[in-house]
């Protein structure tokens, strides 16, 4: 169920890792940013647009990770957008011959029948650049950064002052770097300095999973993601609540000290 969040700013929250698909009401119809998970969810989704007479234009996708790439046809054949990274960064991965077994070994086991792939990372990459997603709707504007994933994009919808986030941001998960960047860490504490710059507009912020927070969430959210990036950078044990024996989510802790190990292995 859709459940509003600011002026013209909709979410629905999954049960998978509590994902954020993101709509945005505009003039003839809505913006859809990383819709998900499942089937039923993404069904419900265009029921519940249906319901509010809101027809989806235009899709985005923050990043290039397959949960922020999935589509619906009952979404209809509109465009879908991500950055020029972003879009190179799939089309590369989906022109392997063995992409969907890949995927396959990566999805929630408990979900893994019931996400659909068809239509999973059919975007076209907005030209080196461009700062604001084209469509006849509020003005968002396109925040990329090189943190988490190639490409990666926050959006800022300026009149409703809201932040989507994409995979950074999060309560819950800290940040997951991209190991395959050669500067991991400082891509990611640049990407931070990127969504610090608008924090003073900001009224809501949603993550691609967890919760939808508020001014002062931002700020504490940005400054726990920045203490945990700088013990990794300096080599201390950090005190990161969501990599501790209370982490939210069990597997967490093993992430973290993966990230430690491959870090120490890239010195």
């Amino acid at each position: 169920m859709l459940k509003q969040v600011a002026e013209g700013v909709l979410v629905h929250e999954s049960e998978f890792i509590q994902s954020q698909s993101i709509v945005v009401q505009g003039a003839d119809g809505v913006l859809l940013v990383d819709p998900g998970i499942t089937n039923e969810e993404l069904a419900g989704i265009a029921e519940d647009l249906r319901d509010l007479s809101q027809p989806v234009v235009a899709g985005f996708s923050t990043h290039p990770d397959w949960d922020h790439l999935l589509w619906h046809t009952s979404f209809g054949d509109v465009p879908r957008y991500g950055t020029a990274r972003c879009e190179a960064s799939i089309r590369d991965f989906l022109s392997k011959a063995e992409w969907k077994e890949q995927v396959a070994e990566g999805l929630p086991p408990e979900y893994a029948d019931e996400i659909p792939l068809d239509l999973l990372g059919l975007i076209t990459g907005l030209p080196v650049g461009t700062t604001q997603i084209p469509w006849d709707g509020p003005r968002v504007r396109i925040l990329e950064h090189q943190a988490h994933a190639p490409g990666h994009a926050g959006l800022l919808i300026e009149d409703s002052g809201v932040l989507i986030a994409g995979d950074m941001l999060s309560d819950i998960l800290m940040p997951f770097l991209d190991l395959e960047a050669a500067t991991p860490i400082h891509d990611y504490l640049a990407a931070l300095q990127v969504f610090e710059s608008v924090a003073d507009g900001i009224e809501a912020v949603i993550p691609g999973h967890g919760s939808v927070g508020g001014t002062e969430e931002l700020r504490s959210r940005i400054a726990l993601d920045r203490a945990y990036l700088e013990d990794l950078r300096d080599g201390r044990v950090s005190n990161d609540p969501r990599v501790g024996p209370s982490a939210p989510l069990g597997w967490l802790p093993d992430v973290h000290e993966w990230q430690v190990q491959r870090l120490a292995s890239m010195k």
